[in-house]
């Protein structure tokens, strides 16, 4: 997905959010805030919003020196979830459609987001998502595509949110590749946050090689590439992954809530829906 020219404004209010977590030092906030928006003149709307993210955020790292400044709002969140995690078990086994009530459960998971700027509760977006209808609805497709699957990879998005992916890998019943970000980026999944939250017992872990808060193929490693190229069955999590993949060959399986109306547009839904959508099918 290109840059829109609405992802600006964006690019520097994730900026400043993220050098005010990382430091109270007024001056290294300004520098950063400088940096990025001289970078933003010439950043190549071409490219894909995450991929001028990666940049501003290794900016951030390098000048407040900080290299996790959501280190413990991600492990927070986990809490959370992982204290949700029993009740939407529960949920899960007793539902009419299991599958289907853990797909919403982990695109519920996906409104833990600090990349974007809004305020979210996650117990009251699980009672709303876990009733609200899909804007696009792939499900007899992804269950086909599952039915024939030997091989998964999971490519994961926030923190908090890999707690609700477990719930829905366990419903999946087939072997589980779950990747994540190489480094810390926003509140993204690294390895640790997957431990954290219990998903090495039902998947084998990988890092993707991505340092941006997405799956961008140019950056990831080639253990990740070749998974990623003879999968089964691809699901990808979250909107930054839809920005890095959107325009890929292979058939992939979108989870997300459209958090933006810039991805809202370009899904050509309305802003808060949620998706379920394949490409590339055969």
């Amino acid at each position: 997905m290109k840059t829109y020219l609405e992802c600006i404004p964006c690019f520097m209010q994730q900026a400043y959010r993220t050098a005010r977590i990382a430091t109270d030092d007024e001056k290294k906030i300004k520098e950063v805030l400088t940096v990025v928006g001289e970078m933003i003149k010439s950043i190549p709307m071409e490219n894909t919003p995450p991929e001028t993210g990666n940049i501003i955020y290794q900016k951030i790292r390098e000048i407040t020196e900080i290299h996790d400044p959501y280190k413990e709002i991600k492990k927070a969140n986990i809490k959370e979830a992982l204290s949700l995690y029993p009740e939407l078990k529960q949920k899960v086994m007793k539902s009419a459609d299991p599958l289907l009530t853990a797909i919403r459960i982990a695109i519920a998971g996906n409104v833990i987001d600090l990349g974007v700027n809004k305020n979210f509760n996650i117990v009251d977006d699980l009672k709303t998502i876990l009733k609200q209808d899909f804007a696009i609805f792939d499900y007899e497709a992804f269950k086909n595509q599952l039915n024939n699957a030997k091989s998964i990879l999971y490519l994961g998005d926030n923190a908090g949110e890999s707690v609700f992916d477990k719930i829905l890998i366990e419903e999946l019943g087939k072997p589980v590749t779950y990747a994540v970000r190489e480094i810390p980026v926003i509140n993204d999944c690294i390895i640790d946050d997957a431990i954290a939250s219990g998903l090495d017992k039902v998947a084998k872990l990988i890092s993707s090689g991505s340092t941006a808060p997405a799956t961008i193929l140019s950056l990831c490693n080639e253990n990740f590439i070749e998974k990623f190229n003879n999968a089964d069955l691809v699901i990808s999590k979250g909107q930054g992954n839809y920005e890095g993949l959107s325009q890929v060959k292979r058939s992939v399986f979108f989870m997300l809530k459209a958090k933006c109306p810039v991805i809202a547009n370009n899904l050509n839904v309305k802003e808060n829906d949620i998706v379920l959508k394949s490409i590339n099918l055969n």
